[in-house]
């Protein structure tokens, strides 16, 4: 992955915009959490401030990646459409205040840096806005020819195959 590194209070103080794009394949936590690395993600970042005055960076990504569903276990385009506000505090202790002056979960308050990694903010992006448990809406019809089908297909024949609990109990009780 190439770094793009900037300072970030001088990117905010300056309004400066930046946009690119990025390969999924460049970002290896993404692609470890995604069920192939294909595609790419179109990003752009604006510096600014808030209303009061706080360094502000605009973070918007977007593009699409593939997931897996935990239902049909096949993969399925997920649609990526993200954009975040990070308030800029130069420590720790200077975060939690400001956070709790502007209490408002829509913006997030981070201790900003001169040497921030922009990519690692878009893979952070990225990865947050994945579904903890992607699911097709609707699921496809999943083919007998797949895989998956096949071994769901056996299971569901070995349990047909199985004695009702109820005929069991039948034959214990002596009813059959």
């Amino acid at each position: 992955m190439q770094a793009f590194v900037i300072d970030a209070f001088s990117f905010c103080q300056l309004n400066e915009h930046r946009k690119g794009s990025v390969l999924i394949a460049d970002l290896p936590r993404l692609s470890e959490e995604i069920a192939n690395n294909q595609g790419s993600l179109q990003w752009s970042l604006d510096g600014g401030k808030d209303k009061i005055g706080h360094p502000q960076l605009t973070l918007s990504v977007r593009g699409e990646m593939q997931v897996m569903c935990q239902r049909c276990l096949t993969q399925f385009a997920f649609k990526l459409d993200s954009e975040s506000v990070l308030i800029l505090a130069k420590d720790e202790d200077k975060a939690d205040e400001i956070d709790a002056l502007l209490n408002n979960d829509e913006v997030d308050v981070v201790v900003g840096s001169k040497t921030l990694d922009v990519m690692d903010l878009i893979e952070d992006e990225a990865l947050l806005e994945i579904p903890q448990s992607p699911k097709h809406a609707v699921c496809p019809d999943v083919t007998l020819d797949s895989p998956v089908a096949a071994s769901v297909a056996e299971v569901a024949a070995d349990a047909s195959k199985k004695a009702s609990p109820f005929a069991v109990l039948k034959k214990i009780n002596g009813r059959t």
